[in-house]
């Protein structure tokens, strides 16, 4: 149907991903490990933009200053 979208419940997910052949949940898997790691990345962008990350880069600069911390 045109202009029409399905939303599948996570229990309909749950459901078609336990009907999937090995082949096939392999090829899941390995796509949302990508689509997980892709969202921590801009999760991470996010919160540099927004300052989040600021204090804690200022303290691993303090450390590494004070010999806490050694460039590997």
């Amino acid at each position: 149907m045109v202009g029409y979208i399905y939303r599948m419940s996570v229990e309909e997910l749950e459901k078609a991903i336990a009907k999937l052949p090995a082949d096939q949940l392999a090829r899941l898997r390995a796509w949302f490990e990508d689509f997980v790691a892709d969202e921590w990345d801009r999760q991470m962008a996010r919160d540099a933009e927004n300052g989040k990350l600021d204090k804690l880069f200022e303290d691993t600069i303090k450390d590494y200053k004070s010999g806490h911390i050694k460039e590997l």
